[in-house]
């Protein structure tokens, strides 16, 4: 009988919870950090066409063969996933009561969220404003974005916690808002919407159903072949030239315009097939060298991670997100990050996957500040964890992660500006830099607005806010018509940052 070894894989091996099962399914192993997004990028076949109407199939044929301007003219925006059960409310982001982070919970609630009392926001030097949104001074992932982002970068950047509930530790949160994104009109020359997993989303949290677009669905982008993949031309270049294969692929198109006769539907079916050749020559055209998009030639991305960072599959991934989404390649993409169900009775293991999310944060940030983009950062996890205030003496007395714990949730946004800082909205009735609010004890208080406990309208909340920052709040009911954030007279209330367009 043969004997099962697990091996340990990039440094990682499974954490054993006492509360847990073996890992045994995909999602189980991606919680524990023990494997990454795999799978291969799929999109809509073009004779899927065929079973339409004939209107139907017309209209799909308008496509046109002209790359849309990078990045449609909207903010880029990049949605970090950190799959597992993440903290973030606390001992990362500061959180407060009704009145924000200076309304301060009781010491108990704090060391809930992982804070002992000699740091919680109460005590003077305990908190990190450089970023406006306020950080535990001796958070993790601070420490991880100040690794790779310049004290420049961090002076134009502002940012805003939500106060949301979360499922524990279970893919089927609706937390990503790139459907919305892209509807909004977030596009890209080449694609849309990209991810590092081959999923629906493109991370490990799903999409809210009612924004599902099939048409819209992520490319699976995680290496530098994919991300060459988006254009490369195959043996064609290599034998040809870029010259040499924009004419071979033009006389293909040709070629099959004179086959499409044969089929079915005949005009109708050669404008499509036309259409779609055209659209690859085009890109022979436009990316003649995919190497283009490797982001381990891009000098604003080596100056920042180097060589042996991008040997780290998490690093890799992340550069070739951020390379596609801020070079306008593609309108806004999710990096699905592993092994952030760390509450495995100390605070070493989750401080280490806190900083390296931070590492992820930091250097989108400073790549945005060398291209001279803007760009919109957001963080968020399936579920939270809690702490039941021992101390890990070998993490500096911090308290460690104990048990999933939902109810200790909260994401956050970071928006970059090129220009200045972007500027609050000020009004009246809108605590600065938080949306919704936590009880003194230390949980979500759930009763504070629409999101506080509906995942769905998180997602719908950063989407305005999001259309906010494109001065574009006008048109959140239009994108999403059957929104649960009330009367258009009340969205302002979940408005945080001025427009920076």
């Amino acid at each position: 009988m043969s004997k099962k070894i697990v091996n340990e894989v990039n440094g990682q091996i499974p954490y054993m919870h006492q509360n847990h099962r073996r890992p045994v399914t995909r999602r189980d192993f991606l919680a524990q950090g023990m494997i990454g997004g795999v799978g291969m990028a799929f999109g809509p076949s073009l004779l899927g066409f065929f079973g339409n109407t004939e209107a139907g199939i017309a209209a799909a044929a308008e496509c046109g063969v002209t790359a849309p301007t990078a990045g449609a003219g909207m903010i880029p925006i990049i949605c970090i996933d950190l799959a597992g059960g993440a903290n973030i409310a606390g001992s990362n982001v500061s959180v407060g009561k009704q009145g924000g982070v200076g309304d301060f919970l009781d010491d108990a609630g704090y060391l809930k969220l992982g804070l002992n009392a000699g740091n919680t926001p109460k005590v003077s030097g305990q908190t990190d404003t450089e970023m406006g949104l306020s950080f535990a001074a001796n958070s993790a992932m601070l420490n991880g974005i100040r690794l790779e982002s310049t004290a420049a970068t961090r002076a134009n950047v502002e940012g805003c916690v939500i106060c949301t509930r979360s499922n524990d530790d279970t893919q089927n949160n609706p937390h990503n808002p790139v459907y919305g994104i892209a509807k909004a009109g977030a596009k890209g020359q080449l694609v849309s919407l990209i991810g590092t997993s081959n999923t629906v989303s493109g991370g490990n949290s799903v999409a809210p159903a009612n924004q599902i677009e099939a048409t819209l669905r992520p490319t699976k982008v995680s290496t530098v072949a994919d991300t060459r993949g988006l254009v490369d031309t195959g043996k064609l270049a290599t034998l040809l030239g870029g010259t040499g294969a924009v004419r071979v692929m033009q006389a293909i198109e040709q070629l099959s315009a004179a086959k499409g006769v044969k089929l079915p539907e005949s005009t109708v079916v050669q404008e499509i097939l036309g259409c779609a050749y055209s659209g690859t020559t085009k890109q022979a055209q436009d990316f003649g060298n995919p190497d283009v998009l490797n982001p381990s030639l891009d000098t604003n991305i080596t100056s920042i991670f180097n060589a042996t960072d991008l040997q780290n599959g998490d690093i890799l991934k992340a550069a070739c997100v951020m390379k596609l989404v801020l070079g306008g390649f593609a309108g806004a993409g999710t990096i699905q990050l592993g092994g952030f169900d760390y509450h495995t009775g100390n605070r070493t293991a989750g401080d280490a996957k806190d900083t390296l999310a931070g590492r992820v944060i930091g250097g989108i940030l400073e790549y945005a500040r060398l291209v001279n983009k803007p760009v919109m950062v957001y963080v968020f996890s399936d579920g939270a964890v809690s702490s039941n205030g021992n101390a890990d003496n070998n993490a500096g007395g911090k308290p460690v992660w104990t048990s999933d714990n939902g109810t200790c949730a909260a994401s956050f946004f970071l928006v970059y500006n090129p220009i200045a800082k972007p500027q609050l909205t000020n009004k009246a009735g809108v605590t600065p830099r938080q949306l919704g609010y936590y009880r003194a004890t230390g949980s979500v208080e759930t009763a504070a607005t629409p999101f506080s406990n509906n995942v769905t309208q998180l997602a719908e909340v950063v989407i305005l806010n999001y259309l906010a920052l494109n001065n574009q709040t006008s048109k959140f009911g239009q994108i999403l018509p059957a929104q649960g954030l009330g009367a258009a007279s009340t969205w302002d209330n979940y408005v945080m940052f001025q427009p920076i367009v």
